[in-house]
């Protein structure tokens, strides 16, 4: 994401991981849309991925790392974006393993 965020000016403030996704909030300059955002990141981590973990193919129905779908919520200055970081910090939440890092 360190390198994602530096090729396309994302500020990561936070990165909540689950057992099957996982949830960003960041920052973006306006030139690109928020669906264009999550098919940077999408499409980025999926090829390092197989790169790194060439085996994982054979695991994932179709040979896609990540589904289709997703959800974006956009936020202002006036308000919003210390309750989404709230929401992603809460998911997760396992005592045995560390599942959030935020970017600063």
């Amino acid at each position: 994401m360190i390198g994602i965020g530096k090729r396309y000016w994302f500020k990561f403030d936070a990165i909540g991981v689950e057992e099957d996704h996982f949830h960003v909030v960041l920052g973006a300059v306006p030139r690109y849309s928020p669906s264009q955002i999550m098919g940077i990141i999408k499409s980025i981590s999926a090829k390092q991925i197989f790169k790194d973990y060439p085996e994982i193919k054979e695991f994932l129905l179709g040979g896609s790392f990540w589904s289709a779908g997703g959800h974006i919520d956009t936020v202002s200055e006036f308000g919003g974006l210390e309750k989404i970081k709230k929401y992603v910090e809460e998911q997760g939440r396992n005592k045995e393993q560390l599942t959030l890092s935020v970017f600063v």
